[in-house]
């Protein structure tokens, strides 16, 4: 599937010295990818969906939290 390689990759990524900008576009990122799983898995209820959107929430949520902090 094109969403968990796109998951995977988003994963991956490197997170320290992110601009603001950065994080902002990251944070969107994560949440599209979140949303884009969790259409499938309405359909499928594959496990392994939920897992993938477990963990990009929580990255969302460092990232966001990160961003609360500088604003």
């Amino acid at each position: 599937m094109d969403l968990l390689h796109r998951a995977a990759d988003f994963e991956n990524r490197k997170w320290s010295g992110m601009t603001t900008s950065d994080r902002i576009n990251a944070s969107r990122e994560a949440k599209e990818l979140i949303l884009s799983i969790n259409e499938v898995y309405k359909t499928t209820k594959d496990e392994s969906l939920m897992d993938v959107m477990k963990r990009l929430t929580a990255i969302k949520r460092k990232i966001e939290k990160r961003l609360n902090a500088k604003l």
